[in-house]
């Protein structure tokens, strides 16, 4: 048997921090894709030693397993998740979307200690081409919202890649915890249906909102700030975890940062199966 299970990243627009406590988040799929191969075989595992005890932590049987992948590491384009969501849809065949973004969870939990929330998973397993996914965190439940035209992303690597589970959660108390959420979750609302000069407002204030959760560095901020001021970039701020990664901008057009180019929204997960 061989199974081929293939994920893509996820740039987040707004909602970030938000899915562990319950909160809201818009994110969408992109084409840079994960693809995890696994071949059958009589005993033993052979691949990669961090995809195999992934694969073991998930019950999979013995297997040759390999991966490509486009999806750069620790920038915040959601990397581990893809990585775990394969593994558990290569080990399980078909199965439900969420009983898979649990799995993969798990095992991300569990192996490389990264004490995540479900918005990657939810992201790749539920996108669909041309729309965002409005997650609700408090009950799992997803809601296909079209992408405005007028929405044109880009993304800029800062130059530093973090190490997540060291940082995850970053280092404010629960008070703003909990204000950066409450602050989040309203500027997800105000997004849908945002004009794309509106839309740019939210993302630097969801930058500053980041700020006092401590996830962000004094270099980013730099370079968010110029971003920010830059002729035709309409909003800017830092994406995922924190600690690093990459800037999501929000450009009046293409022809904006003309060297970076522009992310159009892409479908979920890919399972195939085959025999051999």
């Amino acid at each position: 048997m061989h199974r081929r299970a293939s994920l893509p990243a996820r740039i987040n627009i707004l909602g970030e921090h938000t899915d562990y406590a319950g909160g809201l988040a818009l994110p969408f799929a992109v084409n840079l894709r994960l693809t995890l191969d696994a071949h059958s075989q009589e005993d033993g595992y052979d691949g990669d030693p961090k995809v195999i005890q992934l694969w073991r932590a998930a019950g999979g049987w013995p297997a040759r397993l390999s991966v490509e992948s486009a999806i750069p590491i620790g920038v915040g384009m959601s990397s581990s998740a893809a990585l775990c969501l394969a593994v558990v849809l290569c080990v399980n065949g078909s199965m439900s979307s969420q009983d898979a973004c649990l799995e993969a969870q798990r095992i991300e939990h569990e192996v490389l200690k990264t004490p995540c929330g479900l918005l990657d998973q939810m992201a790749m397993m539920y996108a669909k081409e041309k729309y965002a996914n409005l997650i609700d965190f408090s009950n799992h439940s997803t809601e296909l919202i079209e992408l405005s035209p007028t929405w044109i992303f880009k993304l800029i690597d800062s130059g530093i890649h973090r190490h997540l589970p060291e940082t995850y959660h970053g280092s404010a108390d629960e008070s703003t915890r909990f204000a950066h959420v409450e602050s989040e979750n309203q500027r997800v609302r105000l997004s849908l249906g945002a004009s794309a000069s509106a839309l740019g407002v939210l993302l630097n204030d969801s930058h500053a909102s980041l700020q006092t959760l401590g996830v962000s560095l004094p270099h980013i901020d730099e370079q968010v700030v110029r971003l920010q001021q830059t002729t035709g970039v309409l909003g800017a701020r830092m994406m995922g975890g924190g600690y690093g990664g990459m800037i999501l901008v929000l450009v009046e057009n293409t022809r904006i940062l003309p060297d970076y180019p522009v992310f159009q929204p892409s479908q979920g997960f890919l399972l195939e199966e085959f025999l051999e």
